[in-house]
């Protein structure tokens, strides 16, 4: 038996994808444990009454973590994964820099801003692959 994380409702079956009592995702919220349906603290690892780990379950929908760390290694550079994840502010700071270390190289240091930038987007995507990057924008955990 599954419990909603939002409400602590049982679900009807464990094919659910939505709470019947408040239209909650599978998985979102923190409010409730997720195998007994009592309240609990988000912020707790386990669940006090009866010691489950208090693991976040990625919902139906979720973001893919293999296409956003696929993204991250090839397109890194560029912010792709930054912005399929949600990141625009990250995503548009690494477009930028590298738009500007492209117009630079002319001049020698762009070639190490366009780098710098690249690296950052190869590191984030081995992160997300690995699972150090595990929540979108929004706080929703990825979909392995």
């Amino acid at each position: 038996m599954y419990f909603c994380r939002n409400c602590g409702e049982a679900y009807q079956t464990d094919e659910a994808v939505l709470c019947v009592k408040c239209g909650a995702g599978k998985g979102q919220g923190a409010n409730f444990c997720h195998s007994c349906g009592k309240p609990m603290n988000p912020e707790q690892t386990v669940c006090m009454n009866c010691g489950v780990e208090n693991k976040r379950v990625a919902a139906a929908g979720a973001k893919s973590k293999m296409a956003a760390g696929l993204l991250g290694i090839f397109l890194g550079s560029f912010g792709v994964h930054n912005f399929y994840l949600g990141y625009t502010s990250k995503a548009v700071i690494q477009l930028v820099c590298t738009i500007v270390g492209i117009l630079l190289s002319c001049v020698g240091i762009g070639v190490f801003v366009v780098m710098g930038i690249s690296i950052w987007g190869l590191v984030e995507g081995i992160m997300l692959l690995c699972g150090k990057i595990d929540v979108d924008g929004e706080g929703n955990p990825l979909a392995d």
